[in-house]
């Protein structure tokens, strides 16, 4: 009797709320920091500027700058940098940064590609295989090639390129609703035509230092990110990554099908527009500021399902950590790599790396997998 009772108990405000972050999810994004903490730090201790392992660690924990309103003053709003010790000033202002944006561009572009696979409830959606990525990159080339002065922009620029390339695709694989073949073919066509474009703008750069960054866009690219970079996707990303946490129900519902989501009471097609939307917001602001890296949002919501579960509650919080892990250790390899391979400190692109490693894990998906499609 005591049992019934106690089953029948009403579950707390603190019980609807966090119940659902299970062990599983907890020790996923325990492992997620650990990750980024040591890539971040063996970035830090390697550059063309010499210091220990020791002076680089020291540098990031100084209490003078990690404590000092004035240097976050000048880190996030671009304040004057207050004076610092070398090797902080190196650390901090040239080093971290290309960590954060790393993080960000990792968080944006999973969370980018979950949100997508539970709109076209398709396991093989993503920003780059839907076409949203090309799209981005293509108004971010136009930007640079042929609108200079609006470089500001940037980030207003991908997300119009994304959600332009998105609505062609999903009109394209429209017939009376849409399928997962469907949604991927037509992905892969716009992409296709939105590559060549990208391919066409070069032949209309005059400077070859425009060509240089518009192929270091093409290929996803963090050498050479600043705090400029950092602020100028934080915004976004906040707003994308909030806006997912509390679409996040309604994601649990798109997955159970048009019927039962319309029984239910949703309106399917102004909750998937929207969601959409926050998808593409978070796909471009990575994009504006690292260039298209492949394989990321497709990937890391696979790996993330397979060890939390479908729910999205745990599958966006998930992903916020275990994109950042995946781009932070990338990025180390594009970084390092070369120089362990064969002792040269030439700088691979990033999304070189994550398409290493994303193809071949694709590939074990499929062939771990009878059927791949609708989830």
């Amino acid at each position: 009797m005591a049992s019934e009772t106690a089953s029948s108990t009403p579950p707390t405000r603190r019980e609807r709320w966090l119940g659902w972050f299970d062990g599983s999810l907890a020790t996923l994004c325990l492992g997620s920091l650990a990750v980024i903490v040591g890539g971040g730090l063996l970035q830090v201790s390697h550059g063309t500027y010499s210091m220990t392992i020791v002076e680089a660690w020291q540098a990031v924990f100084n209490p003078n700058v990690v404590f000092s309103l004035r240097a976050w003053d000048a880190f996030i709003w671009g304040m004057k940098m207050p004076e610092m010790s070398t090797e902080s000033l190196i650390v901090w202002n040239i080093r971290l940064p290309r960590v954060f944006v790393a993080m960000l561009v990792g968080m944006n572009l999973a969370v980018s590609g979950a949100i997508f696979q539970a709109v076209t409830r398709n396991e093989l959606a993503s920003p780059f295989i839907l076409g949203v990525s090309s799209g981005a990159g293509l108004m971010i080339l136009l930007t640079l090639v042929l609108f200079t002065g609006m470089a500001a922009f940037l980030p207003l620029a991908a997300a119009l390129g994304g959600a332009v390339a998105f609505l062609i695709v999903y009109i394209i694989a429209w017939k009376n609703g849409t399928s997962p073949v469907r949604l991927v073919l037509a992905g892969v066509i716009v992409g296709t035509i939105f590559s060549s474009f990208q391919t066409a703008l070069f032949f209309f750069a005059d400077d070859i230092g425009v060509v240089q960054s518009a192929i270091a866009w093409t290929t996803g690219s963090l050498t050479g990110t600043d705090w400029e970079q950092v602020r100028m996707a934080l915004p976004w990303t906040v707003v994308a990554m909030g806006l997912a946490l509390i679409g996040s129900r309604q994601l649990n519902v798109l997955l159970l099908g048009e019927k039962t989501a319309k029984s239910l009471g949703m309106s399917v097609e102004k909750v998937r527009f929207a969601l959409s939307g926050v998808a593409v917001l978070a796909a471009a602001a990575s994009i504006a500021v690292a260039g298209i890296v492949g394989f990321v949002g497709l990937i890391v919501p696979h790996m993330v399902r397979n060890i939390v579960g479908s729910d999205y509650r745990r599958l966006i919080v998930g992903c916020a950590f275990a994109g950042p892990a995946l781009m932070v250790g990338a990025d180390v390899g594009a970084r390092l790599g070369m120089s362990v391979l064969v002792g040269s400190e030439t700088q691979i692109p990033v999304g070189i790396v994550t398409g290493l490693v994303g193809g071949p894990y694709f590939l074990y998906l499929m062939r771990k997998q009878d059927e791949m499609g609708e989830i």
